[in-house]
């Protein structure tokens, strides 16, 4: 299998230096910014089997000439990105509308 078709694994290192491996599943771009949805990344089947899904949502932002990912603060953004990437990942995945 190619290389050229595995999944986009984005490594995101936290506040307290912990590195963390996600899987970019989408990314858009608004006339604002730049964001991508991620899932945790895991290398054994049980650790996949585990995991809740939880989709993360980062909005991605350049400084310096460096790019960061970050959590969006602003409630009435988060939840207008999280419909768009909803409606485009429901396409691919299958949701559970649970809250």
């Amino acid at each position: 299998m190619s290389e050229e078709y595995g999944p986009d694994i984005v490594s995101v290192t936290d506040e307290d230096g912990i590195e963390h491996i996600f899987e970019e599943l989408d990314r858009i771009e608004t006339d604002d910014a730049r964001y991508v949805a991620l899932t945790p990344y895991y290398d054994e089947a049980s650790e996949i089997l585990d995991d809740d899904g939880e989709l993360i949502i980062l909005k991605v932002v350049e400084e310096n000439g460096e790019t960061y990912l970050e959590p969006i603060e602003d409630e009435e953004e988060f939840d207008s990105v999280g419909e768009i990437f909803e409606k485009r990942l429901s396409e691919l995945y299958e949701f559970d509308d649970e809250e």
